[in-house]
């Protein structure tokens, strides 16, 4: 009798190795409880509340009817792309030419276009801790070193602090978001100037995350691009635009990256869907009801920044911006990943660990998303209120 060989099984990459995204993990025991019955709070994804406004839905309705739904361009649909460049042109009063936008299946495949043109693997690029996890995990998996710039006690990373990093550990590339995820800080205008300008001095390829744009509680939005055309910008009808599951975003690129990356879209991706592009054309026209939307963001956020405080979570850096809030939790634990789980197990209340946004200090650290309504956002510090009480 032949024994059958034995299967040869080859060991996962070793780019695979990243960290889990924690909020994914929370959510996850969130959607276990809620099968159980048990009624749930979300704070701890970045998702809104509300589904895309009617006339998106409309649109992709209409498009449905019709029935052809295929590949467009890499670059995007020509008429969404027009629309950007209008929406720069009203919104910044910047000129961005329709032929240096291409659309994107949402902010992510974004990132990956952009390292994957900018840069090579071994070549230093920095972001912002705390900051979004999956910065740091795209980028190490493509083989890319991470320069971490921890911010301290500081809201956003100057242009003196990008300078002095670069003296010591030559970058190649720079990340940032503005307003940031996880803590809503925004980079004022004129300390954007100087750090678009100082990291164009120094030689460093720049990428401003700009995905959370229209979600200003301070003042006007102000891109990078004001500063210096060769910024790369990522931005997404995800947040602003609620359109999440559509998974539709854009960048604006220097000239000489929109051949490169349109060669490599062209094979990672195609293009983005159709429909969610059909979508996004309405989207952009819809501001008369996301305005309404974001006024509820800050009411939620108003709120939070009184109540939090008021429970032993000390705001951690000003959310003048998106919807965040993220909290230094010492005065409870030193461990934010078991107190998430323990406050969704007992409170039933999900939160983010900032473990995922800072890995020196986010054991202190949770980000608190107010994207829901204010009825959940007094119901679930109601209940955290009570489970305080509870444990001390």
């Amino acid at each position: 009798m032949i024994e059958s060989p034995k299967p040869f099984t080859r060991s996962p990459s070793l780019r695979s190795a990243v960290e889990p995204f924690h909020a994914m993990d929370i959510l996850a025991g969130a959607n276990r409880l809620r099968g159980a019955g048990i009624s749930v709070i979300s704070l701890a994804v970045g998702q809104p509340s509300d589904p895309a406004p009617e006339i998106v839905r409309e649109a992709a309705a209409r498009a449905l009817k019709d029935g052809r739904i295929g590949y467009t361009d890499a670059l995007g649909l020509r008429s969404l792309r027009e629309g950007l460049s209008r929406h720069y042109a009203n919104h910044y009063g910047v000129s961005v030419p329709v032929e240096r936008i291409a659309v994107t299946t949402g902010s992510s495949a974004g990132f990956n276009l952009a390292f994957l043109a900018m840069f090579d693997p071994g070549d230093r690029v920095a972001i912002t801790a705390p900051g979004y996890p999956a910065y740091r995990n795209i980028l190490r998996a493509l083989g890319l070193e991470v320069t971490e710039i921890s911010l301290g006690h500081e809201p956003y990373l100057t242009a003196e602090r990008l300078r002095a990093v670069h003296a010591e550990s030559r970058l190649d590339g720079l990340l940032f978001a503005s307003p940031a995820n996880p803590t809503g800080a925004v980079i004022p205008a004129d300390a954007l100037r100087d750090l678009v300008q100082t990291a164009a001095e120094l030689g460093i390829s720049t990428i401003s995350d700009e995905i959370y744009h229209g979600l200003c509680y301070t003042g006007p939005d102000v891109t990078a691009l004001a500063f210096d055309p060769n910024v790369t910008v990522i931005n997404s009808f995800s947040k602003y635009y609620c359109m999440t599951g559509w998974r539709i975003g854009w960048m604006v690129l220097p000239e000489h990256l929109v051949r490169p990356i349109e060669r490599i879209g062209q094979s990672l991706y195609i293009s983005a869907p159709e429909l969610s592009q059909i979508a996004a054309v309405a989207a952009l026209t819809a501001q008369e009801v996301l305005e309404p939307i974001k006024s509820r963001y800050e009411a939620n956020r108003t709120y939070l920044l009184k109540r939090l405080p008021e429970l032993g979570f000390g705001i951690a850096a000003p959310p003048d911006g998106a919807f965040y809030a993220y909290c230094d939790v010492s005065r409870h634990t030193n461990d934010s990943m078991d107190f998430a789980r323990a406050m969704l197990a007992q409170a039933h209340v999900a939160a983010t660990p900032g473990i995922d946004f800072d890995t020196g200090e986010g054991h202190r650290t949770m980000r608190f998303s107010y994207a829901g309504s204010m009825d959940e956002m007094i119901e679930a510090t109601t209940r955290i209120e009570r489970w305080l009480s509870e444990r001390s």
